[in-house]
């Protein structure tokens, strides 16, 4: 059997909680990023556990399960990278684990992409690799990798890229 590895699955929409209750049923290991929302009625207050990320969920299988892990009701499909199943790092699962632990009513914003703009890879076979973005289309951003002399221009999707700004524009 295969090492296990994070990977994300798309569910219909909101069935998040119930499709981690039936991984959970089939000895799954799994992850749904709950975050603690304050809801206010006309009467009351209420704290609420929503999932963080709209129609995913995270699963930690090996390879060969993903079919497994798809064929459970309510799973439209994995989040793939050139076709395959993307793997998500360790690390990022315990990062947002950490910080949901930490802080309530968690935002997640979206990054805006332009032309030009210095991105790198976070997923597949070019990860940690930089380069411009130079043309955006629907969910996919072409990049242009400079390396070697060569320009490789490549098809990626914007999950799989995160934008990289000057020091001066340091994000935290």
């Amino acid at each position: 059997m295969s090492e296990k590895k994070w990977y994300a699955v798309y569910t219909k929409p909101n069935w998040e909680k119930k499709i981690s209750e039936l991984l959970n049923k089939k000895k799954l290991e799994n992850y749904c990023p709950l975050n603690k929302v304050v809801r206010k009625w006309s009467d009351r207050r209420k704290i609420v556990m929503e999932p963080l990320f709209k129609s995913y969920v995270f699963v930690r299988v090996a390879a060969e399960d993903i079919v497994n892990v798809k064929s459970t009701y309510g799973v439209l499909n994995t989040v793939n990278w050139l076709n395959k199943p993307a793997i998500i790092r360790d690390y990022e699962i315990e990062v947002i684990k950490r910080f949901l632990g930490e802080f309530e009513n968690v935002r997640l914003e979206k990054i805006d992409l332009n032309v030009d703009d210095t991105v790198r890879s976070i997923n597949g076979p070019l990860i940690y690799n930089e380069g411009k973005i130079v043309e955006i289309k629907n969910a996919f951003v072409k990049v242009k990798l400079s390396s070697l002399g060569y320009n490789l221009v490549v098809e990626m999707n914007k999950c799989n890229i995160e934008k990289v700004y000057p020091e001066s524009q340091v994000r935290y």
